[in-house]
């Protein structure tokens, strides 16, 4: 499936352990214009991960924005969401679109590393690098160098650009091909969850 991102945010869900409140905070990212999500949950349960992906989809949908899946390909296919990501120890990617099919959007983690990336490509309709600055998140995640995002122009994929990424760095990172830029501390941690979205979207949206 083609994926037109045009410089898009695409945020991460960290870790809640109250649904209530993943829903109260994505919900204000979505209403500050948030249009591409990736459901991530590291600590639920099957059962509670499908209840949060099924009320996510809801959310996404009445704001046009797109769901992704991380790591599991049946929980992506159960909540009707949009697309699957894979890390590297998610599963084959190309078992996962035999699963799924052409009509959902996967996506493959390829860290710092090119050969990964070339291998990725024939199933991929995205590919993701980073992390590009030390993150709170993977705090401990080896940094990939900016020239990578323009090295893998050539797999004529958009690529994603993750780890550590602001307003205030972001802009080498567009510069060197990044089609999208994924978050989570700098939206789910911020004091005001939908000011961070808009003010990151803004910066987006007039990047040259």
């Amino acid at each position: 499936m083609e994926v037109i991102w045009n410089h898009s945010l695409y945020a991460i869900t960290p870790n809640r352990h109250d649904r209530a409140v993943l829903l109260q905070q994505v919900g204000q990212a979505l209403a500050a214009g948030l249009r591409w999500l990736q459901y991530r949950d590291k600590c639920s349960d099957a059962a509670e991960k499908l209840l949060r992906a099924l009320s996510l989809r809801e959310l996404c949908h009445a704001y046009d924005c797109r769901l992704i899946i991380n790591d599991d390909p049946v929980l992506c296919h159960q909540a009707g969401a949009d697309g699957v990501h894979l890390g590297r120890s998610d599963g084959l990617l190309a078992e996962a679109r035999a699963y799924l099919g052409s009509g959902y959007i996967l996506g493959a983690t390829c860290h710092n590393e090119m050969t990964y990336a070339l291998q990725a490509a024939p199933w991929a309709d995205y590919l993701a690098f980073g992390a590009f600055f030390p993150s709170p998140t993977k705090p401990q995640a080896p940094l990939a160098p900016l020239s990578l995002l323009k090295d893998v122009r050539s797999l004529h994929l958009p690529c994603v650009a993750i780890g550590g990424i602001t307003p205030d760095n972001v802009a080498p990172v567009l510069a060197a091909g990044a089609d999208a830029i994924a978050v989570i501390s700098y939206v789910f941690d911020a004091p005001d969850i939908a000011e961070a979205t808009r003010s990151f979207l803004n910066v987006l949206e007039n990047a040259p």
